[in-house]
């Protein structure tokens, strides 16, 4: 019989969880949200002043990780987005703006990632 390994843990012993990378080059997610809810935005700490009605949100990760400094770089621009988040040891790359300016930032960083860099990606999805 398999024995969980959270099984052989007492109430005092902690579990220690290790994240591996696997190298590669590559766009993982690129998804637009485009009109969100008021509350998102303070969840995600970012700018409470935007115009709700007319936003949107970009997020991307790529890996390695280095590379969304390039991406935010690429996604000021490619349009009028402003960085919320860059993240240069998860990879991960938030920008604001209205729908098209976030769909213009994430097309420019993917067809860079893919065409310049030899990256592999993702569609760019969209809610």
């Amino acid at each position: 019989m398999a024995q969980n390994i959270f099984d052989s843990l007492s109430a005092d012993s902690k579990a220690r969880i290790i994240q591996e990378f696997v190298p590669g080059k590559q766009v993982t997610l690129a998804h637009i949200i485009a009109n969100p809810d008021q509350s998102l935005y303070a969840k995600l700490g970012l700018d409470p002043t935007v115009d709700y009605r007319r936003s949107a949100i970009g997020i991307i990760n790529v890996t390695p990780a280095e590379t969304t400094i390039i991406a935010g770089d690429i996604a000021t621009k490619a349009s009028g987005v402003q960085l919320g988040f860059v993240d240069r040891f998860s990879g991960t790359l938030i920008v604001t703006g209205t729908v098209s300016e976030a769909e213009a930032a994430m097309n420019a960083i993917v067809d860079y990632a893919q065409s310049v860099l030899g990256f592999a990606v993702c569609p760019i999805t969209k809610t």
